[in-house]
């Protein structure tokens, strides 16, 4: 049986092809969940829709792309990475097909928001902590950086691609498009990513040389009664309420309001729709890197600390982002707008490494799920902050004060990621009371002859 020695001989470990494999799955995801914002302008020139009622389809989708996370790794960890995540690419490319038949902005709800939020909620950033922990002993921070830096690759690669066909052919082809793509990922899946080291009899990636290859406990619970025992025992400890809090303003302030309303932000500011989808998409670019610098960096500093800095930063870079905006004038970008692409890219998902740290750190085998509980307040925050910024700029006008309410509510997360405690420590387990020693039977006198 073949075991996970890493010797200089050993040729290239499976765990890389899976991450590889995963990787591109999590391209798809983003990209598929992201695309939305790209169509929101050609959907409101075409029926006239107001932003509120198109935010509600893209919030509908992000909440579910929340709300799946910790049922879709119950779901993993039962049924297997393949199968769960051929699954959800088959909903992927019903929702973006169908939606090109919609008439009515409600039909958004079911084809955006249900089909395409339970798709991509299926293969969120619980699936990348899934595979990290399974396949990989040694770098688990930078894997995990490296397949959350997948979500920003897909951004970076569909944005521009939907926005130009869109505004060129249409948004129907563009959804079309999405949809093929999907399928095709399909067969990748169900070819190269494995369920774990044990099915192809192999140990995880830095186990030691006599290791011998394990299969991952199968529970035998149902799916969504295990996701719902641990949202139950994590819920008693205050840290899971800490990180809570901390990732439900990272959604709000980078899926929910940036990632859904910066295109209209800039159209209202006189930039194209394709202008405005390659910034965002320069965005993933900088993200790419921060995230995989953030994994490394979250091997080697308290994650608490990269928590508390990032959010910091990117309060620091919302409260700016009103004058950046009203700075551009007939249309032209001025280089402050373009230094904070930079800066808010550095800093976008960075908080994903840290943040699965803390879960394995503290929750350690229910971490996986909990971080899936974790990223169910990511999307819900997103869901809020997108709907509820489409609200204020029908109200007022523009997205001024949305931005000015996620840079203070930035200011609350890095406070409350600065106090997270530590691993609460396990009561001593009581000594088990020594054995009654054994009696010594008295001998037995001679007989007297």
């Amino acid at each position: 049986m073949t075991t996970a020695a890493s010797g200089p001989c050993r040729r290239l470990h499976p765990a890389w092809i899976v991450a590889a494999v995963a990787f591109l799955a999590l391209v798809g995801a983003a990209g598929f969940r992201s695309a939305p914002s790209a169509l929101i302008v050609p959907l409101q020139e075409e029926f006239g829709w107001s932003l509120t009622e198109l935010s509600a389809a893209v919030s509908v989708n992000i909440l579910l792309f929340g709300l799946t996370a910790p049922f879709a790794a119950a779901l993993m960890e039962r049924f297997g990475l393949r199968r769960v995540t051929s699954t959800a690419l088959f909903l992927i490319a019903a929702g973006a097909a169908l939606s090109t038949l919609v008439t009515h902005s409600w039909q958004l709800l079911l084809t955006w928001g249900l089909l395409i939020g339970l798709g991509t909620g299926s293969m969120a950033l619980v699936f990348a902590a899934l595979v990290a922990d399974r396949w990989f002993l040694k770098r688990k921070g930078l894997i995990t950086g490296v397949l959350t830096a997948g979500s920003a690759t897909g951004q970076l690669i569909f944005l521009p691609i939907v926005a130009s066909v869109a505004q060129n052919d249409g948004w129907r082809y563009a959804s079309l498009i999405i949809a093929a793509i999907a399928l095709a990922a399909v067969p990748i899946v169900a070819i190269f990513l494995r369920d774990s080291p044990a099915s192809i009899g192999i140990t995880p990636y830095g186990s030691a040389a006599d290791a011998l290859p394990v299969f991952p406990a199968r529970s035998p619970i149902n799916p969504a009664k295990r996701a719902i025992q641990v949202l139950g025992r994590a819920s008693k400890i205050r840290t899971f309420w800490a990180l809570v809090a901390g990732f439900a303003i990272c959604g709000a302030t980078t899926n929910g309001l940036v990632g859904t309303h910066f295109i209209p932000s800039l159209h209202d500011h006189g930039i194209g729709e394709t202008t405005a989808a390659s910034l965002l998409a320069v965005v993933g670019i900088f993200d790419v890197v921060g995230t995989i610098a953030s994994g490394w960096l979250t091997d080697r500093i308290n994650p608490r600390v990269l928590l508390a800095a990032y959010y910091a930063g990117r309060g620091v870079s919302l409260l700016l982002l009103p004058f950046l905006l009203n700075a551009i004038s007939a249309g032209q970008l001025q280089p402050p707008i373009i230094l904070f692409v930079v800066v808010y890219g550095l800093d976008w998902v960075a908080t994903v490494p840290p943040t699965a740290a803390l879960c394995r750190e503290v929750f350690g085998a229910d971490g996986p799920v909990v971080y899936g509980w974790v990223f169910a307040s990511h999307q819900i925050g997103a869901a809020s902050a997108a709907l509820a910024a489409g609200v204020l700029r029908d109200a007022f006008g523009s997205y001024t004060w949305a931005w000015f309410g996620a840079a203070g509510l930035c200011v609350v997360a890095a406070v409350v990621s600065a106090t997270i405690t530590h691993r609460p420590k396990e009561p001593a387990a009581s000594p088990a009371p020594e054995p009654a020693p054994t009696p010594t039977p008295e001998p037995v006198p001679a007989a007297t002859p």
